[in-house]
């Protein structure tokens, strides 16, 4: 590997986890996982999901979805129940409960995540988001 191919995954890996470790300490104000807030977060900005389209959005494996849907229904934040059309499917909502969480962890991530990227002027972020569009398949 190229030393400017290593720099810019060694790069990518760090803002990544620096994104999540902030992600991870506004979420743990709320005694949630990044897991869980991921699931919150994917439910409040999409609405209903699959288990299947919950696993897609936030990037996780299929084995550590049950534990994190179990945990989140344990506390009363989301429900499942069949899909009406296939029955084999399991759809995800938010309660009224995890809907009030999610209200007020949310618009912290974003002001979290924003003080990461204003680092950049906007007009490096444009430049970003348009070099990032080209990894995209």
């Amino acid at each position: 590997m190229a030393e400017n191919q290593l720099r810019i995954l060694v790069g990518m890996h760090r803002i990544v986890n620096e994104m999540d470790r902030e992600t991870s300490h506004i979420a743990k104000e709320y005694d949630l996982t990044i897991g869980q807030f991921g699931v919150l977060e994917a439910l409040f900005n999409k609405g209903d999901l699959s288990v299947g389209e919950v696993q897609e959005k936030i990037l996780s494996t299929s084995g550590t979805i049950p534990v994190i849907v179990r945990n989140l229904m344990k506390r009363d934040l989301i429900t499942q129940k069949s899909d009406e059309r296939d029955k084999r499917r399991v759809i995800l909502s938010l309660t009224d409960t995890g809907r009030k969480v999610i209200e007020q962890v949310y618009p912290k991530n974003v002001e979290g995540i924003k003080g990461i990227v204003d680092r950049l002027t906007p007009k490096e972020q444009e430049q970003l988001v348009s070099l990032l569009r080209k990894f995209q398949k």
